[in-house]
C-alpha cells in the first residue's frame, strides 16, 4: 500500500507571527515554523505520528480526499 499523499494548506498567520501548515483530512493536524520550509517540515513529522498514533490504537487511516474549492469548481 502507499502512502496516501494528503492535501497541506500553508499559510501565514499574523497572529501568530509564524507559518501554519495543516492537512484537513487528518483533524487536527497542524504544525507551524519561522519559514515555509520549516512549516512543511514539522506537518511531515505531524502526518508521521497522527498515522502512527491512528495504527496504534486501530483507528480507521482516512483516504486523501480534501481538494482546495478552486479545484471542485474546475470539476462541476
Amino acid at each position: 500500500m502507499t502512502e496516501p499523499r494528503y492535501h497541506i494548506n500553508l499559510f501565514w498567520s499574523s497572529e501568530d507571527d509564524c507559518w501554519i501548515a495543516d492537512v484537513p483530512d487528518l483533524k487536527p493536524c497542524s504544525a507551524h515554523g519561522d519559514t515555509r520550509e520549516e512549516a512543511i517540515r514539522n506537518i511531515q513529522d505531524a502526518i508521521e505520528g497522527w498515522l502512527a498514533v491512528a495504527k496504534d490504537r486501530g483507528f480507521p487511516i482516512p483516504e486523501a480526499k480534501y481538494r482546495p474549492a478552486i479545484y471542485a469548481v474546475r470539476a462541476a
